[in-house]
């Protein structure tokens, strides 16, 4: 069987937007991207490609999923050869099942626990007054960070010693090959002994939103080079699909997140107040940690460095976050290289007006598109109004249009009524291609109205409506789909009524608790196409609606829990689905092993 690690990985070297566009004619819409469905005829677009969240929805014949999804359509393979299709189109190497490589061998469960016990080995070396003093000296008194937000984070020092945290693991139990796959440890190349990774260096933990700590970043305490070392890649842990301190953000970032580049000024913003920052881990952006930041919020406050760096950084990120619908905002800190120092020079109340202060993304974009131009020149201006306009044209709101119209037509110099009369002339052309596009929408919908792939659902309307709700945050939500399968909260499969929301509960709660974890990826291959289609279709319903918090899940298991004690109430027998369900399950079980 091929891992998940694997497939993980040949689902991110293929980009749903190239692959899908050497099958079909995509344009541009917005952040996605529209195209003739290749799986039935059409004369007007009703296919979409979401490169925010790498899928992609037919909205005629409901056919959707992800890269291996279409190409076992358009190929006609199933699912393994899909694998093998896509894993050559990237260059990928899958190992013979005889010749699994170190990495396949060590269960993330296991890295988990030996993350935590190095975590726990890290924080006693900064606590102890021989090996922590100089360590603990730079938080408090050059980060002025305070013991509770030292404890908070689970600092630690991995002391000046090449072989300390390596023979601790090893008296643990920890073999060599899990030290260096985790991480924790090199090898030498002349003697092959192992080697401490992380020395003479402040140790952040890398914790994710199930609490397992995953990962480490070390940071030396003077100017040596390199300032930071992170934790690569490792069977638990992929940096482009994590955030620092996500763990403790995520309660607090429903309306806006703060971006930073560094632990240092996540760490400060957090010890002011400002618990809805986070950070990448030592890299840029990813397409992935955007999709992350559209899950938990609506907003986006960028407060990169403010040297060239930091802004040629914040142009990618509002790219990638604009492609995954989240509004951003770029904060502004004069007379400081970065959030931690501002805080530290002018104080929490300056640093609120400054977020207050934040500008929009259009104002970002309308100074970077003004600076790229020389406006004494016509054809300098024509180009630079046209891209405005551009800009414009995207705004939803017609006073945010007029505004944005009054606002682009001063600093370009041009007048106001041109401009707008430009804006309107885009929109209404875009009006057009909306009507038309909504109009498919419409038939296609009408000829969907029955639902063949779960039969169970026009029976038990209420029932079936709190199952979509609630599998759709389990689909969306990593700690939603944990609750549920580790029981803590409250839901089992003999709460679902209809035998398609057992089987997909089911198996979410059981690729959740596999030692691989729980993958969209390795989820197609449990259900048939259609299967997948209605599967795909409840995960981008939630995606698509604004609250998604915890009262919206505890009212989605109590609602299914009513219906379910409704319809037992009511005489209707539900027994023998359910049997008939387990038999399935049970059925399915036995083939695998």
């Amino acid at each position: 069987m091929i891992s998940r690690e694997i497939i993980d990985e040949i689902v991110f070297r293929n980009d749903i937007e190239q692959v899908i566009g050497s099958y079909v004619t995509l344009k541009r819409a917005g952040s996605n991207l529209n195209g003739l469905c290749p799986f039935h005829n059409e004369k007007t677009p009703s296919f979409t490609v979401f490169p925010g969240t790498k899928s992609f929805y037919c909205f005629g014949c409901g056919s959707g999923g992800d890269v291996i999804t279409f190409i076992m359509r358009a190929e006609n393979l199933d699912y393994k050869e899909a694998l093998e299709f896509l894993a050559a189109r990237a260059g990928i190497t899958i190992p013979d099942d005889n010749d699994s490589p170190v990495e396949k061998t060590i269960p993330r469960k296991r890295i988990y626990e030996m993350n935590m016990d190095a975590a726990k080995f890290f924080r006693s070396c900064l606590f102890d007054e021989g090996y922590g003093r100089e360590a603990m000296a730079y938080l408090h008194n050059e980060r002025k960070l305070s013991m509770a937000t030292i404890k908070h984070f689970g600092l630690g020092y991995s002391p000046n010693n090449a072989w300390l945290l390596t023979n601790h693991m090893k008296k643990l139990g920890y073999t060599d090959d899990e030290l260096v796959t985790g991480f924790l440890c090199g090898r030498s190349q002349k003697s092959g002994r192992l080697y401490d990774y992380f020395r003479n260096r402040v140790i952040f933990p890398i914790i994710d939103t199930s609490g397992n700590v995953v990962a480490f970043g070390g940071r030396v305490m003077d100017d040596s080079k390199p300032k930071y070392l992170n934790t690569s890649d490792t069977p638990a842990f992929k940096k482009s699909r994590h955030l620092f301190a996500l763990n403790y953000a995520k309660k607090h970032c429903e309306e806006q997140m703060m971006l930073c580049e560094g632990y240092m000024d996540v760490i400060a913003m957090h010890a002011a107040g400002f618990e809805n920052a986070v950070a990448t881990l030592g890299t840029a952006i990813t397409s992935e940690q955007a999709r992350i930041f559209a899950k938990y919020t609506k907003k986006v406050i960028i407060c990169y460095d403010a040297d060239n760096a930091g802004q040629t950084a914040a142009k990618k990120a509002m790219r990638l976050l604009d492609e995954v619908g989240v509004e951003v905002r770029v904060l502004k800190i004069p007379g400081a290289k970065d959030p931690d120092e501002y805080i530290k020079k002018y104080g929490v109340e300056s640093f609120k007006k400054a977020i207050g202060e934040s500008k929009t993304g259009f104002d970002y974009q309308l100074d970077r598109i003004i600076s790229s131009y020389n406006l004494e020149i016509a054809e300098d201006k024509i180009k630079a109004s046209e891209e405005a306009t551009a800009l414009i044209v995207a705004a939803y709101s017609q006073v945010q249009r007029d505004i944005y119209v009054r606002k682009a037509a001063e600093k370009l110099g041009v007048s106001a009524e041109a401009m707008k009369a430009d804006v309107d002339r885009q929109r209404k052309k875009l009006a057009r291609e909306f009507r038309q596009k909504e109009l498919s929408d419409a038939k296609m919908s009408v000829k969907n109205l029955g639902n063949r792939t779960n039969t169970e659902a026009a029976k038990h309307i209420r029932a079936n409506a709190n199952e979509e709700q609630l599998l759709g945050l389990m689909l969306v939500f990593d700690e939603y789909r944990r609750d549920a399968a580790n029981g803590s909260a409250g839901i089992s499969v003999d709460d679902f009524v209809t035998e398609f929301g057992r089987r997909v509960f089911v198996t979410l709660c059981e690729l959740e608790n596999s030692e691989s974890g729980f993958s969209q990826a390795v989820l197609n291959q449990h259900f048939i196409d259609k299967e997948f289609d209605l599967i795909k279709k409840i995960e981008m319903e939630r995606r698509q609606l604004g609250r998604n918090d915890q009262a919206v899940f505890e009212a989605c298991i109590n609602g299914l829990k009513q219906e379910k004690r409704r319809i037992e109430q009511s005489g209707e027998d539900i027994s023998a689905q359910l049997q008939a369900a387990r038999a399935h399950l049970q059925k399915k079980k036995n083939k695998e092993n």
